[in-house]
């Protein structure tokens, strides 16, 4: 399925090489319709990179999010840990995909095991056809439930199995997280370290924030974080048949069977290893909230997108692919020069990148913002591990949130005048931005973006007294929920 007919004059370990659109045979009008439709929409895309024949050809990043700023890949993370599963193959760390799963992960007491679970094989989890009982939908479940587990790995091979191995496709992130697990297993390093040698370290990557579950595993079915440059360059690595700069990190065996069709989703055309397939030709790494690492080997192009998208956002971005963004790639030779197109495009990119939002009058604050300023409010057990909050006001026009949970301790700026407030340090050290308003005299609601996390959360914070119930609901994945809590006395 890859292409290497274009001739290599350079390869991307340090930096890509830009061209105009034209040069690599893609019509820059029409990517300048497609920044137009995002603006306009007001669609929650990060950032949009084109790559045609190894060049950079479009190059977007939509406020806040900036080109230096590392993403959540979400469950693209899934393709990334497929591909060291493949590289531990060619190294001779695991046989081959017929591997029992319970025979790479031994030393276990595992529940519900079965004639079923016996035969459940590496291969069964690359393709989401485990068998498991792992559901996700709604919201997930099986993979909250396996967040709430004090053993992740432990708790995914206790589930009982729903139905033979290889009988059907059923989303599993858990059954991925297990994937993670077996490359530490039988490679003996963390699946970071292994990663590193012998696939970041080989492609340049060095910006890389991957998180661990309690038993300091890898998430193998998400959460990794990197710069969407980087994130190109997996795409990149298996257009090219494995290949990078005369080293073979991935063999041309298994870019085939891993970006071939091996079980159907029931709304899609195929899915391969940890990879969805939307025709012979075109495959992707796809992650919530708009996260997609595209390969059109017929087209020799790869394209990155990342954002924060909700279900309806996210059909509008596919309409946006698949009506001009694929439609643009015209030709393998280029096209001719377009200087008004290249010049619009460049003015588009530049407009991406500044902020819609406008300063409103700030209302006086009511009583409650003055009964509340600078005491803590401790909260009840939750989901999300949300231990306590408190609110400053800081000016007129701006209040700080002090939060805490089991993971962290935030400082976040919060604009109380319609103007987002960007705080460099969110979690993992990423930027997110907040903004509030009193929309009553005893609720605040608060926009909260964590751009590079993803999460967009609308949150309403209703005071009562001594206590306070924060509803919080989130766009792209968290079902809403209700946290209950208390002044600290």
């Amino acid at each position: 399925m890859a292409n290497l007919s274009h001739e290599h004059q350079y390869w991307p370990t340090r930096s890509w090489r830009t061209s105009t659109p034209e040069e690599q045979g893609v019509d820059s009008e029409l990517l300048v319709k497609a920044c137009d439709l995002i603006l306009e929409k007001e669609l929650h895309i990060h950032s949009m990179l084109i790559i045609r024949h190894g060049y950079i050809v479009a190059d977007v990043y939509f406020y806040p999010f900036a080109v230096s700023t590392l993403h959540d890949l979400a469950s693209c993370t899934k393709s990334f840990t497929s591909t060291l599963v493949g590289i531990a193959i060619d190294k001779g760390y695991i046989k081959n995909v017929q591997q029992p799963v319970l025979d790479l992960l031994q030393g276990r007491d595992v529940a519900n095991v079965d004639a079923r679970k016996k035969a459940m094989t590496l291969e069964n989890l690359l393709t989401m056809s485990s068998g498991l009982a792992c559901y996700a939908e709604p919201g997930e479940i099986t993979l909250r439930e396996m967040f709430q587990s004090l053993d992740w790995v432990q708790f995914t091979l206790d589930l009982p199995m729903m139905e033979p191995p290889g009988t059907r496709f059923e989303y599993c992130s858990p059954g991925s997280h297990l994937l993670s697990a077996i490359v530490r297993e039988t490679t003996g390093m963390t699946t970071l370290a292994f990663a590193q040698k012998h696939l970041f370290q080989p492609l340049g990557i060095s910006r890389i924030i991957w998180p661990v579950d309690p038993q300091g595993i890898n998430r193998g079915w998400g959460d990794l974080h990197l710069a969407p440059y980087d994130m190109a360059k997996l795409g990149y690595l298996y257009l090219n048949n494995g290949q990078w700069d005369g080293i073979q990190i991935l063999s041309p065996e298994w870019i085939t069977t891993a970006t071939n069709k091996h079980s159907t989703p029931p709304d899609g055309y195929g899915y391969g290893y940890q990879w969805w397939l939307s025709s012979p030709e075109i495959y992707s790494a796809n992650g919530r909230g708009g996260q997609q690492i595209i390969v059109a080997s017929g087209l020799d192009t790869v394209v990155v997108l990342t954002g924060g998208l909700s279900d309806e956002e996210g059909v509008k971005r596919d309409e946006i692919l698949t009506s001009i963004l694929v439609p643009a790639i015209k030709s393998t030779t280029p096209l001719p020069p377009n200087p008004d197109g290249v010049a619009l495009l460049e003015s588009r990119i530049h407009q991406a990148t500044l902020p819609q939002d406008k300063p409103k009058p700030v209302p006086p604050l009511p009583p409650t913002a003055q009964r509340i300023a600078g005491r803590t409010y401790e909260l009840d057990a939750n989901p999300l591990g949300l231990s306590a909050f408190s609110l400053t006001l800081l000016k007129p026009e701006e209040a700080l949130l002090s939060l805490s949970s089991r993971d962290f301790a935030l400082e976040l700026k919060v604009g109380l005048d319609n103007v987002f407030r960007i705080t460099p340090k969110g979690r993992f050290d990423l930027p997110t931005m907040l903004r509030g308003c009193w929309e009553a005299d005893d609720v605040l609601v608060l926009d909260w973006d964590e751009i590079g996390n993803i999460n967009t959360w609308q949150v309403s914070m209703s005071f009562s007294n001594d206590s306070v119930a924060m509803q919080m609901a989130e766009e792209t994945w968290h079902s809403p929920i209700t946290i209950n809590g208390r002044l600290k006395q």
